[in-house]
This record gives structure tokens, sequence and C-alpha cells, in this order.
């Protein structure tokens, strides 16, 4: 529907001080924060997972040499998705001197609304990555005990019992992110390169990265993740995320989480034959998704 003289009579009459409601500000691209962000110029994307070689054996004297054998492993694949919206403004409204205030308004109104969805679809993959439902390439939800291996072994980017964030959580989390191995069981060294949180924990993760000693403590002791560097970026708020309790560690794990961008944000306007409408639109095709699990560990929280 078009907007029309009928939506906006207070706009026709004269003495009408302010018009507000849109000038609201909005939170920046926190999206780049968590993922790497690559172009694509074809309908989907595919990321392939390849497994090395185990451990050398040792060879006895006098005996033939041991041979491996290289293979993938498993899949990612991002399907991009087009997000679109337009308005349209009556002839009768642009005849009536509402046409540059309206265009510049809604044109803004436009930019907002495509840029709070593709946040939300951002969040999205982390807000689901507990969620049973929504499995990735190795057939897992993206944060699990359970990452299969080639070798027969697993991999675990979360607790095994779900903790909220706190000193024995986080430093449990470093710990347990050192252990990783690659698909034939060596040891991949990796290491949490930030930490990202809810607003509802930001004040706790200020109070654990940013104190010099320990915290909730009589003791005089050092606070050992800072001291170590042990999250060396900090940490970082995502207001797109819908669980309080949920926190996240992004790792130096190359190939986790991408964004592709097929088309960038565009827009467009174009006036309507038989109506005399001014239309206008914005465009957007993007993908948002998950290669390798390890560039990210999570809890949900206790």
């Amino acid at each position: 529907m078009a907007i029309s003289r009928a939506q906006l009579l207070k706009e026709l009459l004269p003495g009408l001080n302010a018009l507000f409601g849109m000038e609201y500000k909005t939170y920046g691209e926190e999206h780049k924060e968590i993922y790497t962000t690559e172009t694509s110029e074809r309908s989907f994307e595919e990321e392939t997972k390849l497994s090395g070689f185990s451990a050398a054996p040792v060879k006895n004297e006098g005996s033939a040499i041991a041979y491996d054998n290289a293979q993938e492993a498993w899949t990612a694949r991002y399907n991009h998705e087009t997000i679109a919206m337009g308005f349209s403004i009556t002839e009768e409204a642009m005849e009536d001197n509402l046409y540059d205030s309206l265009s510049a308004r809604y044109t803004k109104s436009l930019a907002r609304a495509m840029a709070y969805t593709k946040q939300v679809k951002a969040a999205s993959i982390l807000n689901n990555g507990f969620n049973s439902a929504f499995t990735y390439g190795d057939g897992q939800t993206l944060f699990s005990t359970a990452h299969p291996l080639i070798s027969g072994g697993t991999n675990s980017n979360r607790p095994t019992t779900a903790a909220d964030l706190n000193e024995t959580s986080l430093e449990a989390a470093v710990i347990q992110i050192a252990g990783w191995t690659d698909e034939r069981g060596l040891l991949i060294a990796a290491k949490p390169r930030k930490l990202i949180v809810p607003p509802q924990l930001q004040f706790v993760a200020t109070r654990l990265l940013e104190t010099s000693l320990r915290v909730g403590t009589t003791d005089n002791d050092i606070n050992a993740l800072k001291n170590n560097g042990s999250i060396p970026e900090g940490y970082t708020v995502n207001h797109f995320l819908t669980d309080t309790n949920a926190w996240f560690l992004k790792t130096d794990v190359p190939n986790g989480l991408k964004h592709f961008v097929r088309v960038p944000l565009a827009t467009s306007m174009d006036q309507d034959f038989d109506s005399g409408n001014s239309r206008y639109k914005a465009r957007e095709r993007f993908s948002f998704g998950v290669s390798d699990p390890l560039g990210m560990f999570g809890s949900p929280g206790a």
C-alpha cells in the first residue's frame, strides 16, 4: 500500500512543531566482530574440510615404510538469501509538497530496517548454535561435545556441563580449546581471541578481563586471564543475542564463521505509470554460515 495523505494528516496542516520516532540511533555492524567477510559470484558457496596425515609411526629396521591417505572430511554450504523491502508514495502526496520530507525520512528508515534484519540473521547462527534443528557440515550443531573426526575421535567446542560466564568456566574453556586436534588427532594449537556476550553479561566480562586481581575473592592473586593474555582481543557486546546467559569465544582457527556478500546493499526508485506513485526499494543478497565449527566455542549458560 502506498503512503497517502490520509496517513499523514498532521503533516499537511500548519503549526506542526516536530516529527519524531525515526531519529533513534542504531547499533553498528556487529557481525563484523564475529564473521570473516568474503565476496561471492555464484548462487551458493561450498567449502570442504580436508584431513591431513596422522602422527608418523616408528619404522623398524628393514621394514617397509608406512603410507597414509588424505581425504575429505565434510563440506559446508552457504546458500545466499535475498532481503528486500520497499515503500511507495502516492502522486497526490507528492503534489501537496510532501515529496522531499517523505522520501528523505522513509529512505533513511528503510536503510535502518535493512541493517537491522542483517544483524538479526547474523546473530541467529549463534542463537541457534545449541539447537539440534540446525546442523552443519559434520552433522552436528555449531556447539557440540561430539564433532566427529576421521581418526575416530571427537572435538568439543562447548562445556560438557553448561556453565555461566565466570572465572572458572572461562579458564576451563581456554584449556579445552588448547586440546583441540585436527581430523587425524594432531594438536592444532588453537587459542581464543575474543569473548562475545549479550548486553546482560558486559559487566561480568569487564570484571573478568580488565581487572588486575582475581574477581570475587579476598586473596591478592593476580587475574591470570588478563596477565596471560588468554583472550587478547578482549570482549565485544552483540545486542542481537537472544539468550541472556549464553557466551561465546571466537578462536584463531581459520575458516570458522563466514559471511558471503553476493550483492551488496543497493537502493533504487522509479515511478509507476498507472498510479503515478513513486516507489523506493532496497535489496541485498548474502549468507551467514559455518565452515569449521572450531572457529567458535560457546556455552548456553547454566
